[in-house]
């Protein structure tokens, strides 16, 4: 019978049901007939399932018990049928409850939505951990910086007198990590391995050093010519005299107002606004150098070195000489200069002996024979024993070879050409040691040393 009703199709069951409505009518079917109305299957958009069975009592084949399965199946075949009637393939949600308005976007929705993937929520949500570890480590303990005025120090200037080290330290804290992302910790101990050292930075606070922008150990340079102190007070002992343009090294700085410095291995106490730097006034650095040419000039002066003095210095000296009338000495001033440099003489010693012996390059001997020295004439016969030369740059060569290898050498001296010093005349490189031998005139030495003043002294034009 199971085997009969499970073959059965869905219109053998409709057949039935027919059939026993009709074969057995009773109070109750005929009850049944009157309550329930026709099924109506609308498409207005309205849902209405009028369930016509469940007043179908299946207490009615409760007698038959070989109809119980076909009555369950036949049931769910109803409802089946139902629902193909309510819902048929071409009915939508939107047709049914959407209002006309809201049909486009509904649809659209409908199209485009995407479906949940519940694998993927699930995990992405298994991912979310939150996990707490302790851990003992070693980590840096960050160093203090510590700042002291330095007056010292031009100003606003720093330095570092001590570098800083950082410390060590062994900290047992929980960390929380948030899907593999720190998040925070939490210190539960700490235990110091070392301290850290602080560092430590001067700021300078000087406006004398900032203004000129120089530092303790270089060298600066005076104003006017002034005296070093002993000690910092006006009224102290005077050590020595500086002259104007000369450089000293900066020592100490015990105040804005007054510096130690060093004159040549001599230290004294100066006024600060007595002193200039290179950066401050450029051109100071040149007339240093012509004043260290300067301070050794003086009568006893060694003659067999050159003076120092360049080319331009040369002609600085010899142009627009007042006494000069011929200009002589600005036509060859390069000839006294050559010969410096060629016989290591003092080239403005060799020239102030021509001035002396000819007058300004005015003497008979000087115009008619272009021998500016009066070299190789006697008392006797001044002008006829005296050499004649075809140009002044040649006497002026002459006179430099003979004072070198007779008057200002110890025999033996290497000098030029590879000569050695006769020395026949030597008594020492000085102008007094040359006038022993060269001329009568005892004076003579003051004579000349006056000229080599007049002439180094046009460097301070």
């Amino acid at each position: 019978m199971l085997d009969d009703n499970n073959n059965r199709n869905l219109s053998d069951v409709f057949r039935e049901l027919q059939e026993l409505q009709h074969t057995q009518p009773n109070e109750k079917n005929t009850k049944f007939k009157k309550r329930n109305k026709p099924v109506k299957i609308r498409t207005n958009r309205s849902f209405s399932f009028p369930f016509c069975i469940n007043r179908f009592n299946m207490g009615h084949y409760n007698r038959n018990s070989d109809l119980q399965l076909s009555h369950i199946i036949i049931g769910c075949a109803i409802l089946i049928v139902g629902l193909a009637v309510f819902f048929p393939k071409n009915t939508s949600f939107t047709q049914s409850y959407a209002k006309e308005e809201d049909v486009q976007a509904i649809s659209e929705y409908e199209l485009n939505r995407h479906r949940l993937n519940m694998q993927s929520i699930i995990s992405e949500n298994a991912d979310m951990d939150r996990v707490k570890e302790q851990v003992t480590e070693e980590r840096d303990v960050e160093f203090l910086t510590e700042y002291n005025n330095n007056p010292t120090l031009p100003k606003s200037e720093e330095v570092v007198t001590q570098e800083g080290v950082l410390g060590k330290e062994n900290v047992t804290a929980v960390k929380t990590y948030e899907n593999g992302n720190f998040v925070e910790e939490i210190i539960l101990s700490k235990e110091t391995l070392s301290e850290p050292v602080s560092k430590k930075i001067d700021i300078g606070t000087s406006e004398f050093l900032a203004k000129h922008k120089i530092h303790i150990g270089d060298i600066v340079y005076f104003v006017n010519t002034a005296n070093l102190k002993e000690t910092p007070d006006d009224k102290a002992k005077d050590v020595a005299e500086v002259k104007k343009s000369l450089d000293v090294k900066l020592l100490e700085l015990p105040s804005e107002e007054w510096c130690k410095v060093s004159f040549d291995n001599v230290e004294g106490y100066i006024k600060t606004s007595n002193l200039t730097s290179a950066y401050t006034t450029p051109n100071i650095v040149e007339k240093n150098r012509i004043q260290r040419i300067l301070i050794k000039v003086n009568i006893d002066m060694e003659l067999n070195r050159t003076s120092g003095l360049t080319l331009n210095d040369y002609k600085k000296i010899f142009t627009n000489l007042p006494n000069d009338r011929n200009n002589i000495f600005q036509d060859n001033y390069t000839a006294f200069y050559n010969a410096e440099k060629k016989y290591n003489i003092n080239g403005i010693f060799l020239a102030s002996i021509a001035i002396h012996e000819s007058g300004w390059g005015t003497s008979q001997i000087a115009e008619d024979k272009k021998n500016l020295f009066g070299y190789g004439s006697y008392d006797s016969s001044p002008y006829e024993s005296s050499m004649e030369f075809s140009e002044y740059s040649e006497g002026i060569e002459t006179v430099a070879k003979s004072l070198v290898k007779y008057y200002l050498n110890p025999s033996g001296t290497k000098i030029y050409d590879g000569e050695t010093a006769a020395a026949w005349y030597y008594n020492g490189p000085t102008l007094s040691g040359v006038n022993t031998r060269y001329a009568s005139d005892s004076d003579w030495h003051t004579k000349v040393y006056k000229y080599m003043e007049t002439l180094y002294n046009r460097l301070n034009n």
